[in-house]
């Protein structure tokens, strides 16, 4: 292995203001950043002028030749900037894709007579489809090939695949720009063959137990799933029954069968209120009807979860965390409802329903535990965890008669892991953890779960991972430190086998789990949302200070991250004190709110009402345009920037990290970059695992560069 020379830890100040010295010189000889023009565009509301001077930028068909134009330019431009680290950027990407396993395969999960599974082979971008009868040395047949579905693309993705009933067709959609709009797609495994039957653009899909018919959702031109559909394989698509058309633009629809096989479940929701019907899976297809659970209420949560002749219903009606109520499928409107897990101020809850068990996944303290409830007994139990900060996820669990709890499990440390879990026995087998090539020993690195303390006292959690021998806390490592802090997310310590890279050279790698999440449950979430908003912002400003002034690292060598809301959140830490960081990078950022939310054309416009607060109302307007990033960009010294966005995202549309680096580059009063990637794909980047890890290693290379670490 090549030696690292960390510049800050092992030299001198003079030698590294040397090399300071040479960063800044390639910068100075790199060309100048395109200057955008400047249009103003006037929006008066509550005696308030917007005054937009990039507005000409947003084009939401996506064909203005002076639009694409200057997208090529900014990228040009960044491109020219970082070319000298091509260099480096080839060595990080072949050392990040020298750790993983290229030929792997996931846990085969059996369904009936078949196991399922996906594989990846070496040097494929995507992944096979396959399955295998459940007898001894049976062939392996291929489902479906992405590789050869994205023959031709530069971006393809594949969702919602379900097989039949009978296990003679597979359903699934597929988005080949980014911008999440989908095409039905449905194959005869069996003949080996597609079907011409086919509809776009399809959100959830799923089978009615006749192996013949589907029921799927549409999007209407916003892209907000509103129609729900039925459809008889080898009929003509426009003779489609309409069955439900949802006209209020805050609520989505999804559907989904239950783990009984029973049950077709239908959700129409907003951010903050259910409503769910249900129809048997085998009744006629063509003449049930699906019958309303609860009517919707305002700020009334709820899921089901069909249990023999009874649902668990898991509800936020006055219980912010969630109880489990009980009824009859007859009859199961609220007023039938009978409590089975009470409200916990404490703990937020989820569940599970299996034949005779049901497992709760609660929430407490930032951690997750897993509970498991025998239905015949009453007796329960946890699964055991021993380390102190850890991620565990139900993993796939299709069958409904079983004593098997698949979860998957995993720590800044310890690599993604998956393990069935017998439910009577309560024995614990690992049936897979990831395979991280080369030499790596979980005992060289160290994971902590500190506090910082937020300017109203509260204690925020903070995750942290770095390399033992590496580590000073002098303030002299590069540390790197994310967040997100929004919709009631939790934020959680995940392992990356890519983030070596950073360890390995002395990083400190730190999430900070700030107010807005769901780490603590509903609290933590309303604390950090609508007029409590700031509380995001502040928070992480106070793990800034805390890391610096306990000296895990110093502003010079600190490098912030975050990524859509995660966006919007180093937007506004960056105006508010942008001298506690020497870098920011941020990923498809939401950093144009008040604009975006203004405007009801846009998917989830109306809907993020609830979580930002409708900017119709003069209260709600002047809290958003207080924060909002790109409204209060302003000339101040701001840290070095690396921006991304997606050509065809939906979500944060390509526009709003294109004003706001414009924006910054006019306003600014340093000479440090602010460069802005806009990638031809959609909101998570990349499709493939080889060219999403390209993009981890320009980000990297730009961190090296900056702060002088050498490869």
């Amino acid at each position: 292995m090549k030696k690292i020379f960390l510049i800050g830890i092992a030299l001198s100040i003079i030698a590294c203001a040397s090399t300071r010295t040479v960063h800044e010189q390639k910068r100075a000889v790199n060309p100048q950043p395109p200057i955008a023009k400047k249009i103003p565009y006037e929006l008066s509301i509550h005696d308030t002028l917007l005054v937009d001077n990039y507005y000409w930028m947003k084009d939401k068909t996506r064909t203005d030749p002076e639009v694409i134009a200057h997208i090529e330019k900014e990228n040009a431009y960044t491109d020219s900037v970082l070319f000298h680290t091509k260099e480096l950027q080839e060595q990080l990407f072949q050392e990040i894709v020298g750790k993983i396993q290229e030929t792997d395969m996931s846990v085969p999960v059996r369904i009936d007579s078949f196991y399922y599974y996906w594989k990846d082979i070496e040097g494929e971008e995507y992944s096979l489809y396959c399955r295998k009868k459940c007898i001894h040395e049976s062939e392996e047949e291929i489902i479906i090939d992405i590789n050869e579905l994205a023959s031709g693309y530069e971006f393809y993705d594949v969702s919602n695949l379900v097989v039949s009933p009978d296990h003679q067709y597979i359903a699934f959609t597929f988005d080949t720009t980014g911008a999440e709009r989908y095409t039905l797609s449905v194959k005869d495994i069996k003949e080996n063959y597609f079907l011409s039957d086919t509809a776009y653009p399809v959100d959830d899909v799923e089978w009615a137990n006749d192996n013949q018919t589907l029921f799927y959702i549409t999007e209407n031109e916003s892209g907000r799933s509103d129609k729900l559909y039925r459809h008889v394989l080898g009929t003509d698509i426009k003779n489609d029954k309409l069955i439900y058309q949802e006209n209020d633009g805050a609520f989505y629809l999804w559907i989904y069968k239950s783990r009984s096989k029973e049950y077709l479940i239908f959700t129409s929701g907003s951010k903050t209120t259910y409503e769910i019907r249900y129809l048997k899976a085998d009744e006629p297809p063509a003449s049930g009807e699906f019958k309303i659970v609860q009517p919707r209420e305002q700020g009334h949560r709820y899921y089901i979860c069909p249990h023999i002749d009874e649902f668990f219903i898991v509800s936020n009606d006055d219980a912010k965390n969630y109880k489990v109520m009980v009824t009859s499928i007859q009859n199961p409107g609220k007023e039938n409802w009978k409590e089975f897990i009470p409200h916990r101020d404490s703990v937020s809850i989820n569940i599970d329903i299996f034949k005779d068990y049901m497992v709760i996944y609660e929430q407490e303290d930032a951690l997750e535990k897993i509970r498991i409830i025998d239905l015949n007994t009453e007796e329960e139990h946890y699964i055991d965890f021993t380390e102190p900060i850890y991620t565990t996820y139900s993993g796939s669990n299709p069958n409904f008669d079983t004593k098997d709890l698949r979860f998957t499990y995993e720590s800044m440390v310890t690599p993604y892991s998956v393990y069935d879990y017998n439910m009577q026995t309560q024995e614990k087998v690992i049936r897979k953890q990831k395979t991280i090539k080369g030499f790596y020993d979980p005992s060289l690195y160290n994971q902590e779960r500190i506090y910082a303390t937020a300017l109203d006292g509260t204690k925020i959690p903070i995750s942290l991972v770095y390399k033992k021998e590496l580590f000073a806390k002098d303030g002299s490592n590069p540390l790197y430190l994310t967040g997100y802090g929004s919709y009631g997310d939790t934020y959680e310590p995940y392992f990356s086998s890519a983030r070596l890279s950073l360890l390995d050279r002395g990083f400190v790698y730190v999430i900070a789990h700030i107010r807005g999440g769901g780490e603590y449950g509903k609290q933590w979430h309303d604390q950090g949302r609508m007029l409590n908003k700031k509380n995001t912002f502040t928070d992480f400003i106070a793990c800034e200070e805390f890391l610096i002034r306990e000296k895990y690292t110093s502003k010079e060598k600190l490098a912030i991250q975050g990524g859509s809301a995660g966006g919007l959140l180093i937007g506004a830490v960056l105006n508010m004190r942008p001298e506690l960081c020497e870098i920011a990078i941020a990923d498809v950022p939401f950093v144009d709110v008040i604009n975006t939310i203004l405007d009801p054309s846009l998917s989830a416009t109306i809907s993020e009402y609830e979580e930002w607060g409708n900017p119709h109302d003069k209260v709600y307007f002047d809290y958003i345009y207080s924060y909002c990033p790109y409204q209060n960009v302003k000339a101040q010294h701001y840290p070095h920037i690396l921006a991304f966005g997606g050509f065809y995202d939906p979500r944060v549309n390509y526009w709003e990290p294109a004003k706001w680096i414009a924006k910054i580059r006019d306003k600014k009063l340093d000479k440090n970059l602010a460069l802005l990637k806009i990638r031809f794909s959609g909101h998570a980047g990349a499709s493939g695992r080889f060219s999403h890890l390209r993009e981890v290693a320009l980000k990297y290379a730009f961190m090296f560069d900056i702060f002088g670490i050498e490869f």
